[in-house]
This record gives C-alpha cells, structure tokens and sequence, in this order.
C-alpha cells in the first residue's frame, strides 16, 4: 500500500501540470473565438437583413415564411451535414387596421391612449366597446370582484406596475406579466366587456407594448396594452371620478397555418448522440422588426455555427442550431420540436437559447431536472475561471420558454443572460428595430455562447 501511495504522489505533479495545459489551451481558444467573432463575424450583417429586409415576423404571416427561407439558406451556406425545416401548425392571428383606445371624463374630456390589440384577442367589431372602467392591482382582485358582480359590463383595468426596486428587470417582468397573459380570460368570465392592460416596462413613456394573452373555457373579450404613460394618466382621473373608456380594434384568429422550424445541424465525431442545442425563436410580434426579441438570438445561434466552422473545429458532440417558430403566441415549434425529439429517443446534453436580447453578455442562466441538475451545474460551474475574464457568470435561474421543454431529456439547459436593463424599453413595440442593437454587444453575446459550447463540447457533462 505504502508503495502504490509513493507512486501515485510521484505522478501528482505531472497531472496537476496536464490540467494546466489543458486550461491554458481553452483559455487561448476562447480568445480565438472571441476575437473571431469581433473581427469577422457576421451575426450583425444578417440581422440587418432579417430586420430591415423581412421586419416583423408573426407566426403564419408571408415575413415569417421568408425568414424561414433566409435563415435555411444561410445554414445551407455554412456548409452544415444536414439541414432541413420541420413542419408545425402555428397560430395565425392577425391585427388587423389601426387600434384606437380613448378615455372619457367629465373633468379632463377626452383623452387619446396610446394602445395596442393584445396577441390572441378577439376584436370588438366595427363598433368597439365603451363602458365605465374598474381598475385593479392584481388577478385576484379581478376575480374578487367579479365575485362580487362589479365587473359584469365593466371594461377591467390591470394597473400593478413593474417593481422598480427588482435589479433584475426579467424578474420585474414575471412578477406583472399574469395581468396580460390571463388578465382579461378572468374578467370575461365574470362579465366584462372588455380588458386594458398597462404595458410590461419599468420605463414611462407613451410606448404601448403588445404581448400574448390566452383565453381559458371560452371567456373571452376584447384585450389592449396601453403605454405607462396612458395607464398613469387614466390611474389619475380615476381617482376622482367615474371614469369610461372606448377602444376599438379589428383583430382576429384564423385557422392554424403549417409553418416549420429551421433546423442545422454537424455530427459529432465522438459522441454523435448527445446533442447540444443553440437557438433562438424566429418569429416576432408584427409592430416592431424584433430585433432584440428574437432576431439577436436567432443570429447569435447561427454565429455559433459560423465562428467554430472559420475555427476549423471538429465537434466530438452534435451541434445543432434551431429556429423556433410561434415562441411568441402559442410555443408549437417548441412542442413540436420536443415531441419529435422524444419519439426519436434523442438526447440534448445541452441545450442553450438566445432570448433576453442582444445587450452586452453577463453570463448564463441554468436550469434541469431535478434529478440531474446539482451534479451537472457542479461540473459547469468549474469553467467559471475561464469565462469570468469575459464578464460571464453562472448561475441558477431559468432556461428559456422553448428549451424548457426538454427538461424531460435530462441534460442541462442554459439561458443566455445579456444585461436586461433596456430590454423592456423595447420588448415587444414598435422601438424594436435594428438601430436600437449595438454591433459590438451583439457580437460579444454570440461569443460568450460559443464559449459555453466549446467547453460542453469538450469535457461534457459526465453523462
């Protein structure tokens, strides 16, 4: 025993200089890809393309379907082993003309509110719905109300702002979101005509933000999203006086509508079956050009591809980007993506999405199964060293509305976390269009990605 210790401490000193070579090696490859992606990547040129060119890409719209055609032939380009789109039914809401919303008030008059139809709404007819409003803070307060019975013929008022004091604006953002996604489901079921919405930001302005709402058990009413600016102002005359408002929009819901998602991939040379995933959604809402939301994802995905391919780097793992299509109002590229993938028996080591914005990279959110994730997250967190020199950090938190759905495949998923301050001054409105993304902060984010898949790439995850 004595002599196996003695030469087992003998061999420590060369294994512990073995390990830092092969940290001095990652360290110098993630500077080549980062300094790849600053001096010839391409991730800023197509987003101009997709944004300038194509602009707002609502599922079953014709934008969508030739982002589906560009971003196809750009992975045909990038001389991927396979690429092909995957087929899914999609919903296909429209907008329809112009949305007008105005508040009526014996003190101030009328008052134009900046407004937009809700994703998903039924519309009001040519017509529109007018009738006294009822603010409150929250769904259940609606549903206390409704209770009640004062909400029946009322238009409801969702009025609970972002909270200011939450660093985080993503976690700002979940904690007011329910109002608009299952807001005006709740006040249709108990009578009322109508919904407004404030807008999901932390900045005022008179910038009125869309976003999906669902409809449950047939409740249904027409739904808008006033700017902050509207909503304080209508908050201010209520508490004075009865206040009505009119709004009058012409959106609808057509039939679903085949669509797909846009899917490359390169095979491992070692471990072909385990995949890791890199992707962003490519649909967008139709006011803006979705430049944050998704646009910066989608192309950070496809830079991943590109940077390691101009690297000449050979994968052990399959790398596979994906284009999901209809994230914004329904997630089916997502579900479709996930259930093909289980009949095929696949397996996702990783899986990384691009959602939060094309703002300067802070690191990477993670999140699995509870079975898996500790042991995993450990083995993730020992890269650390390399990429906090890039301002990149880990740590636990969500994934990703459409990777999150391969959470039953047990291998670890990763959100890309940008800086989100700025992010809800743009997210889903018209301000979402190509000038408001910086080149350099767009590039930096798909090289901090690329660095993550190098080193999952490389050591894995112990699977």
């Amino acid at each position: 025993m004595k002599h196996v210790l003695f030469f087992l401490f003998l061999l420590l000193p060369f294994f512990l200089i073995s390990q830092q070579d092969e940290q001095e090696k990652d360290a110098f490859f993630i500077k080549d890809i980062y300094n790849k992606t600053l001096t010839e990547g391409q991730s800023y040129d197509w987003l101009m393309y997709l944004t300038k060119q194509i602009g707002g890409r609502l599922s079953g719209s014709p934008a969508a379907a030739a982002a589906i055609e560009y971003t196809r032939q750009l992975m045909v380009s990038m001389d991927m082993d396979s690429v092909w789109l995957q087929p899914c039914m999609v919903p296909h809401w429209v907008r329809g003309e112009k949305e007008e919303c105005r508040m009526i008030s014996t003190r101030l008059g009328t008052m134009d509110l900046a407004c937009l139809a809700l994703g998903n709404s039924i519309g009001t007819g040519p017509s529109g719905v007018s009738a006294e409003v009822v603010e409150v803070q929250s769904i259940d307060e609606a549903e206390e109300l409704g209770k009640q019975g004062k909400i029946k013929g009322k238009i409801v008022f969702y009025n609970r702002p972002f909270d200011q004091t939450q660093i985080n604006t993503m976690a700002a953002y979940g904690g007011a979101v329910d109002q608009r996604v299952v807001g005006p489901t709740m006040a249709a079921k108990y009578g009322a005509i109508g919904a407004v919405v404030r807008s999901m930001t932390n900045k005022t302005d008179d910038i009125p933000h869309t976003g999906v709402t669902y409809y449950r058990d047939g409740h249904e009413c027409p739904a808008v999203a006033i700017s902050t600016m509207a909503a304080d102002q209508l908050e201010e005359a209520l508490k004075h006086e009865k206040v009505r408002v009119y709004f009058r929009t012409n959106c609808k819901n057509l039939d679903p509508i085949l669509s797909y998602n846009v899917i490359g991939e390169i095979k491992g040379t070692e471990k072909p079956d385990e995949i890791i995933l890199v992707s962003g959604h490519l649909d967008s809402w139709d006011v803006g050009t979705g430049a944050h939301d998704d646009g910066s994802g989608c192309v950070h995905s496809l830079e991943v591809i590109n940077v390691l391919k101009k690297l000449n780097y050979k994968p052990k793992r399959t790398l596979r980007c994906v284009m999901y299509m209809n994230e914004e109002n329904g997630g089916e590229g997502a579900n479709t993506y996930r259930d093909v993938s289980n009949e095929k028996k696949e397996y996702h080591m990783a899986a990384i999405e691009s959602d939060r914005g094309g703002f300067t990279p802070r690191g990477f959110t993670a999140d699995g199964h509870d079975d898996i994730f500790n042991d995993k997250f450990k083995r993730v967190i020992e890269w650390l060293p390399l990429l906090e020199p890039y301002g990149l950090n880990l740590r636990k938190g969500g994934s990703g509305a459409d990777v999150s759905k391969l959470k039953g495949q047990k291998g670890l998923l990763f959100g890309f976390e940008p800086d989100s301050q700025r992010y809800f001054d743009y997210h889903h409105t018209p301000a979402d269009a190509p000038d408001v993304v910086n080149k350099r902060e767009l590039e930096l984010g798909a090289a901090a990605i690329t660095a993550l898949v190098y080193l999952l790439d490389k050591y894995g995850l112990g699977d």
